[in-house]
């Protein structure tokens, strides 16, 4: 298991990040000051710090999905956070990692294929460029998710509760839920934000996440108001869950291209909310980007 010695540092003169081999997960993620915005995963709490989804989001009813009538077994979120990506390429400011099909995975997941996880940092801004190929000869089904949390509060001198999210446009609609299983609730509830802004508070999160499923923006920005922030900017993801253990010091802000099954679903994989279909030789992309956006800028 890689351990931080084999993690790879990016650098750009905003911003320094590393990337751990395990999952492909960003680890670390500082300012020019060496300030920390992500959070550490400190395992008492919660080991994650960026994990990334893959090939399902969110988790299966009774744990299992069905292709072609026959029953697969998948943990949620996937495994590809739990798996050693092969480092291709890297140079000071860029590094791409890659993780293939191979007897270890095709037994839980019957397609072959070839995901790319591209990190990059310019000046402020940090991309991460994620691609799925299909790499076998039947039609590839997946989700794909990034799950980063940041520090709450950030490391500028506000408080927690001073924090919030706001979003790039107006969001009205209904927000979803998850049920005890943790699949995805029946009911919608009224929307939290106001104006533009979720308030962030731990009894938000006393349920699990919040789960936008019809958001309009296609970007968010989190922090406090007379304060650094951070924008993340999601173009290919229609949906948005904001995450964190009530009482934790971490707030994730995550795109998903997948959501949870719906209660009561029973369906073929291809019928699963969110699930894309990539052709034989084909590629799905999906990008991140987080800014860090400072009042001088």
């Amino acid at each position: 298991m890689p351990d931080p010695q084999n993690w790879i540092s990016l650098i750009s003169p905003e911003l320094h990040a590393e990337v751990n081999p395990l999952g492909a997960q960003l680890s670390v993620l500082r300012d020019r000051s060496g300030h920390d915005l992500l959070w550490n995963g400190d395992p008492s709490v919660w080991n994650g710090r960026a994990p990334i989804l893959f090939p399902i989001v969110g988790a299966l009813a009774d744990g299992k999905y069905r292709v072609a009538g026959k029953a697969y077994q998948l943990s949620r979120h996937g495994f590809a956070r739990g798996k050693v990506f092969e480092v291709v390429a890297s140079t000071p400011s860029t590094a791409l990692f890659r993780l293939r099909s191979d007897e270890s995975t095709l037994p839980d997941y019957p397609f072959q294929f070839e995901l790319d996880v591209r990190f990059g940092v310019d000046g402020a801004k940090l991309s991460v460029a994620s691609s799925v190929r299909n790499i076998g000869a039947q039609n590839l089904v997946a989700s794909f998710g990034y799950h980063p949390a940041f520090c709450w509060p950030l490391p500028y001198g506000r408080e927690r509760a001073a924090h919030f999210i706001e979003f790039a446009t107006d969001e009205p609609a209904p927000i979803r839920r998850l049920g005890p299983a943790g699949l995805l609730a029946s009911d919608a509830r009224p929307t939290p934000v106001s104006d533009r802004r979720l308030r962030l508070e731990d009894s938000l999160f006393q349920n699990d996440a919040v789960i936008f499923d019809q958001v309009r923006s296609r970007s968010v920005t989190y922090g406090a108001a007379d304060g650094p922030r951070i924008q993340v900017a999601y173009p290919d993801s229609p949906y948005l869950g904001i995450w964190t253990k009530p009482g934790a010091h971490f707030i994730c802000v995550e795109p998903w291209h997948g959501i949870a099954d719906p209660e009561g679903f029973s369906g073929e994989f291809t019928a699963k909310p969110g699930v894309f279909t990539v052709a034989p030789g084909g590629v799905r992309s999906i990008e991140m980007l987080i800014t860090l956006l400072t009042q001088d800028r």
